[in-house]
């Protein structure tokens, strides 16, 4: 175990008519890692990441994110600690649209990090440059294309210089022709170092980025391996099955 940037042991998650979300899991993210998370859909991949910063809370188990011990109480204060170190981009991007996109992108640094306006305006026409969309930065969401949309949402997650990052299915509300230039935003920082959890079923991409990928199904950890293991030559079963489906 390497630097482990998440614990978790054991977590178990239960919902209303006895949906078993989470069974036991137990897993770590280790620092600068990129960990693809697969699975069919209703299978807890979501769950668990959203457990990562808090948006899910847990029935039973332990989880440390970021040295910080979360409880199984969602109004933990330790939960707003993590959430300052821990960015998310979602399916379905979460801009706020009356706003600009500088000001989406400068909203948390400045009103949570108490950061100066100007530095931190600086540091977003920066990530908008990264994300080669800085000449829309004046524009309101509604404006640009899902693509660029889902690229200032990673902006605006690395504007408070995360320690992690999650995605969940970062590409799964794109037309097929805007998948590529988040993924190629995701590819950057993954070669910068940036420690990523990542739920997706891009397999090329989970192919070349990925230093692990854990296939989830019914809420368990059913296989963890390397990319060439888990695509070539998965161990189990319920993989291969999985991996028959997906890939034509």
């Amino acid at each position: 175990m390497i630097n482990p940037i998440v614990s978790a042991n054991e977590l178990v998650k239960t919902y209303s008519k006895g949906l078993i979300a989470l069974n036991n899991i137990s897993m770590v993210v280790n620092k600068k890692e990129v960990l693809v998370v697969m699975g069919p859909s209703g299978s807890g991949k979501s769950t668990l990441i959203r457990t990562f910063n808090g948006l899910e809370s847990f029935d039973s188990g332990e989880l440390e994110v970021v040295g910080i011990t979360i409880g199984t109480d969602p109004e933990d204060r330790k939960v707003r600690e993590i959430r300052k170190r821990v960015g998310m981009v979602f399916q379905q991007f979460n801009l706020f649209p009356h706003l600009s996109i500088l000001e989406n992108i400068t909203l948390a640094p400045i009103q949570v990090q108490r950061k100066n306006r100007i530095e931190a305006e600086d540091h977003a026409m920066e990530l908008l440059s990264q994300m080669g969309i800085e000449k829309q930065a004046k524009k309101y969401p509604i404006q640009l294309s899902g693509g660029e949309q889902q690229r200032v949402a990673i902006a605006r997650s690395l504007a408070v210089n995360p320690e992690l990052l999650l995605f969940d299915e970062p590409t799964s509300a794109l037309d097929p022709e805007r998948v590529n230039e988040v993924l190629d935003a995701m590819r950057k920082l993954a070669q910068d170092g940036m420690t990523m959890v990542v739920v997706t079923h891009e397999v090329s991409f989970a192919k070349e980025v990925a230093d692990r990928v854990v296939f989830m199904d019914s809420g368990k950890i059913i296989e963890t391996s390397s990319p060439n293991v888990f695509f070539n030559n998965a161990k189990e079963e319920r993989s291969r099955k999985f991996l028959n489906q997906i890939i034509k």
